[in-house]
């Protein structure tokens, strides 16, 4: 297994390559250690809170500088900026998909069905069977756009699919049961309720 701070393979995963290596032949297999998992970068999504909160004419971002935070300041912004009608910064809409991704992702844990927002990200969640080579056989893709409206519940499940907004493929592919998954808006660091 690849280490997620040096990036190094371990003593066990290159001991077996070696004797795969040696038993089968240089050519008979190639070892690709898993990627490790991209952790946000909190400075990175403070400087996309602070240039969406900009953009909308907010004041500055005075909350908890945490991944978590910073990922639904993000959410929020980018809300209120499709509010006003406004198109949401590049990078603040990469923060809040990525967030929305991930809350998907804890809320329905699993590998059946992959979602897919291009260019932003993707993650594999929902209990049952899972693939592990190829395309799978549940899938889900949108846009950004959409699937922040789908997390926030401004867009039903039905709607984005019938209006093809949402592409899903696959007898588990239907995310209804687990959207919304943020409470209604506005219920965010920057905007609590009376």
């Amino acid at each position: 297994m690849m280490s997620a701070t040096t990036g190094a393979v371990s003593p066990a995963l290159a001991a077996t390559a070696q004797a795969v290596s040696e038993t089968a032949g240089d050519d008979a297999c190639a070892i690709v250690a898993a990627m490790p998992a991209r952790r946000p970068d909190p400075q990175r999504l403070l400087a996309a809170v602070t240039a969406q909160r900009e953009a909308v004419g907010a004041e500055p971002y005075a909350g908890p500088v945490t991944a978590a935070a910073l990922g639904a300041a993000c959410l929020g912004l980018v809300i209120e900026a499709i509010d006003a009608g406004q198109q949401p910064l590049r990078e603040a809409l990469r923060a809040a998909t990525i967030h929305a991704l991930g809350l998907l992702e804890a809320g329905a844990p699993g590998r059946a069905v992959e979602v897919r927002v291009p260019p932003f990200g993707a993650v594999q969640c929902v209990a049952g069977p899972r693939h592990t080579r190829g395309t799978p056989p549940n899938v889900v893709e949108t846009d950004a756009v959409t699937w922040i409206m789908l997390a926030a519940g401004r867009t039903g499940w039905p709607a984005a699919v019938a209006s093809g907004s949402v592409r899903a493929s696959g007898p588990r592919a239907d995310l209804s049961a687990y959207l919304p998954l943020v409470s209604a808006w506005p219920q965010h660091p920057m905007h609590p309720q009376d």
